[in-house]
């Protein structure tokens, strides 16, 4: 009896490890939906704290849940949750010097209150807190930004729509008709552009009094207090005919209404996530800068400084890569805290005001959206190609970041993920072209290959596992290798590639790409015979024209894409940019037509290829997914049109997320064959 419970307990001690092991889970709808995104992140003056949000899918209700959280900054704290909504729409901002509490926009309450907009909630940190609304504003608020005391807000907010059952004199049971007469006047999401505007108003937070800041026909958007809450820096367009030139002014006026606005300067930064950022003695302000309107679609953006008693201003360094947007001051004023895209990578970077010296603050990855505490600590977001971005804490001194949350721990158990890899490849005309290829763990080379394209142009695919990471893993489950390529016109090669694409599209950038499939297939990686390419958006558009260039590819999947720009005149929202960088069709009749040659060299296409987009799709609307698909059943190739209903250009339903990601697996497994079967062989 002895001998057989020793022998039964040291069998037990053998197999606990093995138990203890997650079993393998592959990467697909559901690990899809699981996956949770951290936004906004904001370190409490004191350094303490870090508020944020956490995005999440509620799939029994079919939508995307945000609500706040808080990781203390202290070594062995647990983030704790804030609010249980599901109805935060995010902007998380620290009331006062002390935070004591955190002001949010969020649209909660009834279905009466919840069509007023997000309105403006402020909460207690203490555990015990509740939310208490603080606006009651028809329409909503796009945005705020808080005094330094925490007494006031300045707020963003839309002019309030005429009442459609009132004009004339009569009752009214449909809306108005929409009257246009601007240049550039639909936008997606927004719809048709009334003429409403955004101005800015002062609230004060303990009173409750809203009083206008800003009006006339013009837009403010932005708004930061100077450090003595004395003065407010917006951006607005003011120039003569604004709506056809990105040329935005930085201003300043002092916070009291009937306050007349200094314009600083007149600037390229259209970027929605560009805010101005006050220095800690309120002497500059620093704003991230474009170059010339010319080159408005393919901005790298820079570190501007500007002076707030002369305006004048200079770019920091002469780092030929761009920064992301979200821009913060060193607590000395000695520097500039950013993110620096850099060739399949973002950077926690710092830029210094005397000479433009650049430091790197972190390694190799994806990071984003930095906050800086009065002493120093930066809170940002940080992710890998394996490993949904987290809240990091790098502290002054420290060599490296401290992790704040583990939200993907769990998920991540078992889960099996895909082998990743940098490549380089020679184009045509001997550009040197950079991507990323992911692989099955274990599988037999060679494989069925999908040529995954990003979308912007101005962009790039990086180590990170956000949304673009998810229709790669979800390829590479179902046992496909993927290529994603950084193409000319992309991020993160300096300004020189960016540009490369300038009225010129379809063309470099098919180099481009087809370098990289036979940098691939030249390595044995990818089947010659079992090749698939697809994207969304310039993705789709590339898509096209790729399938239109060569008949190698056996299965495409185009997602808000089109293959004939001359037909896009006038339906997209890109009227600005189509005279800048194009001219009009009826003056550069063939430049037009080159663009377009998808459609109109269709008889060329024969590859099978599904077309996707959203209903409401302003950006890239669903007319160029139409013509392409008509264009392909009337040759008799196989095509599928795929309409996604009240969608706009992004996709804002788990559901249709999980459909599309299915959708393109599914055409991808028809026309390519059947799967290979895994093994532990790589070659």
């Amino acid at each position: 009896m002895r001998h057989l419970l020793t022998t039964l307990m040291l069998t037990l001690a053998t197999a606990l490890p093995a138990l203890a092991q997650p079993a393998p889970r592959p990467f697909d709808a559901e690990a899809a939906n699981g996956l949770q995104r951290l936004v906004e992140p904001e370190i409490s003056p004191d350094g303490r704290w870090v508020v944020y949000g956490l995005k999440t899918a509620d799939v029994e209700k079919d939508k995307f849940c945000t609500d706040l959280w808080l990781a203390p900054t202290a070594a062995g704290g647990t983030p704790r949750r804030l609010t249980f909504s599901c109805e935060v729409a995010g902007k998380p901002h620290w009331i006062g010097p002390a935070g004591e509490a955190i002001a949010f926009l969020a649209a909660r309450g009834g279905d009466d209150e919840r069509k007023k907009g997000a309105q403006l909630w402020q909460l207690p940190v203490a555990a015990a807190g509740e939310a208490e609304k603080l606006t009651a504003i028809p329409g909503g608020i796009e945005d705020y930004a808080l005094s330094p005391d925490g007494r006031r807000a300045a707020l963003v907010v839309m002019d309030e729509a005429p009442d459609p059952e009132a004009i004339a004199g009569w009752k009214r049971k449909t809306a108005f008709p929409i009257v246009i007469d601007a240049f550039h006047f639909k936008q997606d999401r927004e719809g048709y552009l009334e003429g409403r505007r955004k101005h800015l108003q002062l609230l004060e937070l303990d009173g409750r009094q809203l009083r206008v800041l800003t009006q006339g026909e013009y837009d403010e958007a932005a708004p930061a207090w100077s450090p003595d809450g004395r003065r407010l820096a917006f951006l607005s367009n003011r120039a003569p005919e604004r709506d056809r030139t990105e040329a935005t002014g930085l201003f300043v006026m002092d916070a009291q209404p009937g306050a007349a606005a200094r314009q600083l300067a007149t600037l390229t930064t259209d970027n929605d996530d560009a805010h101005p950022a006050w220095s800690p003695d309120g002497r500059f302000i620093a704003l991230a800068t474009g170059d010339d309107v010319k080159w408005s679609a393919y901005q790298q953006w820079r570190v501007g400084v500007y002076d707030t008693a002369s305006g004048a201003g200079r770019v920091l360094g002469s780092l030929d890569r761009g920064w992301q947007p979200q821009l913060a001051w060193t607590p000395d004023g000695s520097g500039v805290v950013g993110v620096v895209d850099d060739d399949r990578h973002s950077q926690l970077a710092r830029i210094a005001l005397a000479d433009g010296r650049v430091e790197r603050l972190s390694g190799p990855g994806s990071a984003a959206q930095a906050s800086v505490a009065r002493d120093g600590r930066i809170a940002y977001l940080a992710g890998a190609w394996s490993q949904p971005a987290e809240l990091q804490l790098l502290e002054p001194g420290a060599a490296t970041p401290r992790p704040l949350t583990t939200h993907h721990a769990a998920w991540r158990a078992g889960l099996v993920l895909s082998v990743g890899r940098e490549f380089s490849a020679r184009s045509a005309d001997g550009t040197e072209v950079h991507g990323l290829l992911a692989l099955p763990p274990g599988a037999r080379l060679p494989l069925p290959t999908v040529l995954l394209i990003h979308g912007g142009p101005n962009g790039q695919d990086t180590h990170d596992l956000g949304p673009r990471g998810v229709m790669r893993e979800r390829l590479v489950a179902a046992g496909y290798a993927v290529l994603q390529v950084n193409y000319r016109g992309s991020s993160g090669r300096g300004r020189a590639f960016q540009r490369a694409i300038f009225g010129d599209w379809g063309h470099l950038e098919v180099q481009d790409l087809h370098a990289a499939v036979d940098w691939a297939v030249a390595q044995g990686i990818a089947d010659p015979a079992r090749l698939g390419v697809g994207g969304w958006s310039y993705g789709g558009l590339l898509t096209d024209y790729l399938i239109a260039t060569d008949a190698r590819f056996k299965a495409a999947v185009s997602g808000a894409g089109s293959g004939n720009q001359l037909g896009m005149f006038g339906v997209d929202q890109y009227a600005v940019q189509y005279e800048r960088e194009m001219g009009a069709p009826w003056a550069q009749r063939e430049r037009w037509l080159k663009v377009s040659y998808p459609f109109f060299k269709a008889d060329r296409i024969r590859t099978p290829t599904l077309f996707l987009g959203g209903e409401k799709d302003f950006n890239v609307p669903i007319a160029g997914g139409e013509q392409m698909y008509l264009a392909l059943k009337m040759l008799g190739v196989p095509t599928q049109l795929v309409v996604y209903p009240g969608q706009f250009h992004g996709l804002s339903l788990p559901s249709y997320q999980r459909d599309w990601e299915a959708r393109f697996i599914a055409w991808m497994d028809r026309h390519l064959g059947t799967r290979p079967q895994q093994t532990s062989a790589t070659k």
